[in-house]
């Protein structure tokens, strides 16, 4: 069967041509928490992320919470009573190799005679992971899913999906959502963004399911403090009409063209300054066929490497 697809612009769905058959029912549009987020932080961002999909080289900083996140994947792999500060310090180097092989843009945050360089980085997530010791005793957990795909379609129309790093499931059936973050305790800005990913997870974990989550809980490893929040259907049922509400800028502003920068305290941790208006730049020209989606960085649409979004 020879096939063509037709990308789809941004808010819409992509058509694939079957030559003997004809049109074949296309794609659902697609939105996942990092990209609703960028687009609600700034339209332009969003732009340059999902459409332009400009290349954002990846910092250190990301990259350690790239590490951390798999080694605490790992650690759960572990029996219950091996799982140590030792044996998660232990993870740490090959964990390191293991990304650099599959994610070659890591290979390049260090020169390769810089072995001091290498070993603090390394050291750096060992201690995150000492913070996340503080916290809890992994011995004593037995998460039901971690680094789990987790996707729905509300309304009908627009496919929801994100990466849970955690999911707990208590023997009466009650869901705890868990979310490391490496980077500082939440600040205003920042907690708004984290608090919309677990509304959005908690929203495709009710349709789903069938179960509110008892317990959305947020993990900073730097500062070793936890942010647990509850929320309710009826909160739920709004985010799931914010969240169509911004759909439907995404398609309006896709189709007009016109995404425009938000200036605002997050301006300094963006990698796109050079191409922003409100720094003198000049956006790229407008893509012919525009594609926005969502997914896990690293997912097609996005340019953010996992961990990236900490």
């Amino acid at each position: 069967m020879t096939t063509e697809t037709v990308p789809a612009v941004a808010g819409t769905t992509a058509t694939t041509v079957d030559a003997t058959t004809g049109p074949v029912p296309p794609a659902q549009p697609s939105l996942s928490p990092s990209r609703a987020a960028d687009f609600k932080t700034c339209p332009l961002l969003f732009r340059f992320r999902s459409i332009d999909r400009l290349p954002e080289r990846p910092t250190t900083d990301q990259a350690r919470g790239t590490l951390v996140h798999a080694v605490l994947e790992r650690l759960f792999d572990l029996p219950a009573d091996e799982r140590t500060p030792a044996a998660a310090g232990d993870l740490v180097a090959p964990q390191w190799q293991r990304l650099v092989a599959e994610q070659p843009d890591l290979a390049g945050l260090f020169d390769p005679d810089d072995t001091d360089g290498q070993a603090a980085f390394l050291t750096s997530a060992r201690g995150l992971l000492d913070g996340y010791f503080r916290i809890e005793d992994p011995r004593r957990l037995e998460p039901a899913e971690r680094e789990t795909l987790i996707s729905t379609v509300v309304d009908d129309q627009l496919l929801i999906r994100g990466y849970v790093d955690r999911l707990d499931v208590s023997p009466a059936g009650d869901l705890r959502v868990v979310d490391y973050k490496t980077g500082g305790a939440p600040r205003e800005a920042f907690e708004a963004r984290a608090l919309f990913q677990l509304k959005f997870y908690a929203l495709v974990l009710w349709r789903t399911r069938g179960v509110v989550p008892r317990v959305l809980r947020l993990i900073y490893l730097k500062d070793t403090e936890v942010c647990d929040y509850t929320p309710d259907a009826d909160e739920l049922a709004r985010f799931e009409r914010t969240l169509l509400a911004l759909w439907r800028a995404i398609e309006q502003a896709t189709a007009a063209r016109d995404f425009r920068p938000k200036p605002s305290r997050l301006c300094d941790w963006c990698s796109h300054q050079a191409h922003c208006p409100s720094f003198g730049g000049t956006p790229p020209p407008f893509p012919e066929h525009p594609v926005a989606g969502g997914g896990r960085p690293g997912d097609p649409g996005t340019a953010l490497p996992p961990g990236a979004d900490e």
